[in-house]
């Protein structure tokens, strides 16, 4: 016959067992975010393709265009800067996902050693929390938005004056989000 000291240590014994195989399992359950790493990476590869293949077809379409040379200048220029604009948006949205993809790696996986030791990477890519990564990513997204506004700017034709003020605030708020952004990072 066991004695109760005995069975309360045999009791103690089976749930310290059990509580570490709970622990190291949901320890180890952070190894799931590597499908949001990998998956971000690639979208940002495919992103980087599609970007570099945009400034192919964009050089192939200026030579078009200044081979017909039945286009008005300004017409020319319109198309070049509204294709240039697209190119640069795919570039920062593939960014995003590259800093997505090493931030979150960062977070729940481990410290990129060759990020350590090259300082200038130090500082673009070490992820130290998610409030760190959200604001990395926040400046970002706001350039594609930036982007997307100039974008719209271009093609804007201003049928009245309250279309121009509406442009004006529209400009003042992107400034007001680039200086909240700016004076929010260095305080």
């Amino acid at each position: 016959m066991s004695s109760p000291q005995n069975d309360d240590s045999l009791a103690k014994a089976a749930t310290r067992t059990a509580e570490s195989v709970l622990e190291n399992f949901l320890w180890n359950s952070r190894f799931v975010v590597l499908l949001a790493v990998f998956g971000s990476l690639a979208a940002g590869v495919a992103m980087f393709v599609v970007s570099s293949l945009d400034v192919w077809h964009l050089f192939e379409d200026v030579v078009k265009l200044f081979g017909a040379s039945h286009g008005s200048r300004g017409g020319i220029h319109q198309s070049i800067v509204a294709g240039v604009v697209e190119i640069i948006d795919g570039y920062l949205l593939a960014t995003v996902l590259l800093i997505f993809a090493l931030g979150l790696y960062e977070l729940f996986i481990s410290r990129l050693d060759p990020a350590i030791e090259d300082e200038m990477s130090a500082k673009v890519l070490i992820i130290n929390s998610l409030d760190d990564l959200k604001t990395r990513l926040g400046k970002v997204i706001l350039m594609i938005l930036i982007v997307n506004f100039f974008q719209f700017a271009i093609q804007l034709t201003v049928d009245t004056p309250l279309d121009l003020l509406a442009f004006g605030g529209g400009i003042a708020l992107i400034g007001l989000a680039l200086y909240l952004t700016h004076s929010r990072s260095e305080g």
